[in-house]
């Protein structure tokens, strides 16, 4: 009778969404991947005073609340006895941890609608971070074109983490292994000093790829 109660409860809660009968497992992996996106798009909205960046938060954090939704009335569904309620508790604290990045991650994009005055102080703060920042622009013979994130294996190579690509006109958020680097696209990376240096070599046609893994 309880569950039912607290069931009813979420779902008036977010009426608006739909219940979709999702693997926890998975929704906890797309959680904890989307709170470490809106986390370093939230850092690029700020550095860049970027309001395009800032609206890609809000509407990722959003869509962890729709997560939340799923994963907590998943738990209510799956729970029949003490040790499930236990065992699922664990799991409602890892999901909530990684909604509260994703709050934590809005209301520092919320600093862009503060006094224009103040806001060229943001970007200085930012810099002090042992990670940073920074756009970089693929030139068209780069040897980075026409191979993929995953092939590349940059993060791993470097320690720059691709956050997002600009491709023409569209850009893509937390681009996978498969996204493919092409002449002209714009980058937003994360990462050390010397990883950026490194690889913005590479981007504009300075050295070869095959020279910064070498």
């Amino acid at each position: 009778m309880v569950k039912k109660f607290i069931e009813k409860e979420l779902r008036e809660e977010h009426e608006e969404i739909e219940y979709e009968d999702t693997n926890v497992r998975e929704l906890l992996t797309l959680m904890k991947d989307n709170s470490e996106l809106i986390s370093d798009l939230a850092y690029a909205a700020i550095a860049f005073d970027s309001k395009d960046l800032a609206e890609e938060v809000s509407h990722l954090e959003s869509e962890m609340d729709k997560m939340m939704y799923q994963i907590r009335l998943k738990c209510m569904l799956s729970s029949r006895t003490i040790e499930d309620a236990e065992q699922l508790s664990g799991l409602l604290q890892v999901a909530s941890s990684a909604e509260k990045i994703s709050d934590a991650a809005e209301d520092m994009v919320e600093l862009l609608d503060m006094d224009v005055e103040l806001r060229p102080l943001l970007p200085h703060i930012l810099r002090d971070a042992e990670e940073k920042i920074h756009t970089l622009k693929v030139y068209k013979d780069s040897s980075l074109v026409g191979r993929s994130i995953a092939d590349l294996g940059i993060e791993t190579q470097t320690g720059i983490k691709i956050i997002a690509v600009r491709y023409k006109d569209r850009w893509i958020y937390g681009p996978s292994g498969e996204t493919k680097i092409h002449g002209g696209d714009l980058l937003i990376i994360r990462g050390v000093e010397e990883g950026y240096r490194e690889l913005k070599k590479v981007a504009h046609a300075e050295e070869s790829w095959g020279q910064v893994i070498s």
